[in-house]
């Protein structure tokens, strides 16, 4: 049986993310890299909602957002577990938010006047630094 995984998140007061998107993106950025894995267990709502110092309810809207977008499953009265890996979305879609997150990424890059060799090199590093925890 898989025992639960301490969740290691930072919440940032001063992000303009809502907590629960926080919380989202951050459980992601670890099932993506590998740092949580099929078949671990997340703490509790309440668990989590203590050691970061926030309302259940908010955790408890990051869970079923997780669970519904296919990143965790919940298993009847054990606890939510990170779900086996498969394509949570048609291609279609990762293109669409692909090329979401570039816009906002260039947004705000774009008024740092760098110029674009100046902004791939450190973006492919730290692609790279991600990439190797992923296929470990």
């Amino acid at each position: 049986m898989a025992r639960t995984q301490a969740l290691m998140l930072q919440i940032a007061t001063g992000d303009p993310r809502p907590i629960s998107k926080q919380i989202v993106d951050a459980v992601r950025m670890k099932i993506a890299t590998a740092e949580l894995e099929p078949g671990d267990q997340l703490p509790s709502v309440r668990g989590l909602a203590q050691q970061l110092t926030v309302n259940p309810n908010t955790v408890a809207k990051a869970y079923a957002e997780l669970t519904a977008e296919g990143w965790v499953e919940s298993r009847q009265g054990l606890g939510l577990y990170v779900a086996p890996p498969r394509q949570r979305l048609s291609d279609a879609e990762r293109s669409r938010r692909l090329d979401e997150a570039i816009q906002r990424f260039l947004h705000d890059v774009i008024a740092l006047d760098f110029a674009p060799d100046e902004v791939q090199a450190p973006l492919h590093h730290e692609f790279l630094a991600l990439a190797p925890r992923k296929s470990a």
